[in-house]
This record gives structure tokens, sequence and C-alpha cells, in this order.
């Protein structure tokens, strides 16, 4: 029975991930397809340079709960529910971790979009909101912190993301956290960073859009890629 919960759990996720969002709302306030400008991508920094902050904002929190929601339907799917397999459980946080790694799998490439999306920042964020809020706010601050020092909203993801990761290495040795905690912010962080290859790759050769720069048609000739 909790296998079944279980593969519900992640369907609903990866589901919930994959609603588009920033196109739906770059649509409504920016008259545009976000998809036909800057990195083609329908994160918040995308919209943010097609639509506007009010869009953005719409879109970032959207996005966030996408993966909060996904957590917390997956433990109302799996509830008390517990299987053993050796030396594991299976009880209802691998569920909630695997439901906000298919959110951010889902907003990345959306069943919508064919299987095209954002970056999943904002949605690997809402589901460490549901899973741990205190280390959210710590890895939101850094992504906003490095975000707001360079101008470079891919470098502060990143930053944000291993930064997730670090401050969760001691709270898992220390306190005893579960490893569930730890292999969703290394799982995440590692998505997002492939996400990110084009932008890593145009930090080192300068030649990064910063924040607050319009994005230009695709068809004129650009293809950057932006962080969510």
């Amino acid at each position: 029975m909790i296998v079944a919960e279980y593969f519900a759990a992640i369907a609903i996720g990866y589901l919930l991930g994959s609603i588009p969002f920033g196109l739906l709302i770059a649509r409504y306030f920016g008259k545009v397809d976000v998809r036909n400008y800057g990195s083609g991508k329908t994160g918040t920094t995308n919209v943010l340079r097609t639509a506007g902050k009010k869009a953005a904002i719409m879109v970032v929190l959207l996005d966030l709960l996408k993966g909060a929601a996904a957590v917390l339907i997956a433990g109302l799917i799996v509830g008390n529910s517990y299987l053993r397999v050796g030396n594991f459980g299976l009880d209802a946080l691998p569920a909630q971790v695997l439901a906000a790694l298919a959110a951010i799998a889902g907003h990345n490439w959306s069943i919508f979009l064919k299987f095209r999306g954002g970056s999943g920042v904002a949605t690997f964020f809402g589901g460490l909101a549901a899973l741990s809020p205190i280390v959210a706010v710590f890895g939101g601050e850094l992504l906003l912190i490095g975000a707001g020092l360079t101008s470079f909203v891919s470098l502060g993801s990143i930053a944000g993301v291993v930064g997730t990761y670090v401050i969760l290495v001691p709270l898992t040795l220390v306190n005893g956290l579960r490893l569930e905690y730890i292999a969703y912010a290394l799982l995440g962080a590692v998505i997002i960073i492939i996400m990110h290859r084009g932008n890593i790759a145009r930090l080192l050769s300068g030649k990064e859009r910063k924040l607050g720069e319009k994005a230009e048609d695709i068809e004129a000739g650009s293809s950057e890629e932006d962080g969510d």
C-alpha cells in the first residue's frame, strides 16, 4: 500500500511542478510569451525581464508554493504508513523529499511545455521551506545577498543552494537530522547547478546578463540562459 502512496506523491509533485505559472502570468501581465525572450525559460528572472516586477513576484510566490504543496500533500497521502525494508524504514519523510524533487523536475521539464521550463530554484526553496523552514531561510538569505551584491541572479541562486547543502552537513552530523534532508539538498543543488551550466560559462567569460537588464527576443539572436 505504501508503495502506491509513494508513486501517487511523486506523480502529484511532478504535476504540481509542471504548472507553468511563469508562462501564464507573463501572458496576463506582459502580453508576451516568455519562452520567446531571453533564456526562453519560464522562471522568475525571465518573467522579471519581460513582464515586470509585479509579475515576477507572483511567479516566485507560486513557484515556491509548488514545492511546499508537493511536500504537504505527500505527507497527507502517506500519513502514518510505515514499511520496513531491511535496515531502512519508509515513512512520510522520504515520500515528501521525493515529491519535492519531482516538483523541481516538473518545473524544469514540464509535461505541459514539451518538457521545458525554468531552473527550479524557487520550487527547490518552497520544498525546503516545508521540510526545514530554518534552513530554507538561511539558504534564501544567501541567494538574496549573493544576487544583491553581484547583480547576478544565477550566482546568487548557486550560492543559495550550495549554502543550503553546506549548512545541512554539520546539522546532520551534530544534531542527528535524518539523511533525507541532506539528500534533498544535495540532489536539488546538483539539478540546479546543471541547469545553470550556461550561466556558469558566461560568468567565467564575463558575458553573464545582470539583474535589471531587459531580455532580448530569441529570434533577434539572443541565446541567454537565466536563473529561475
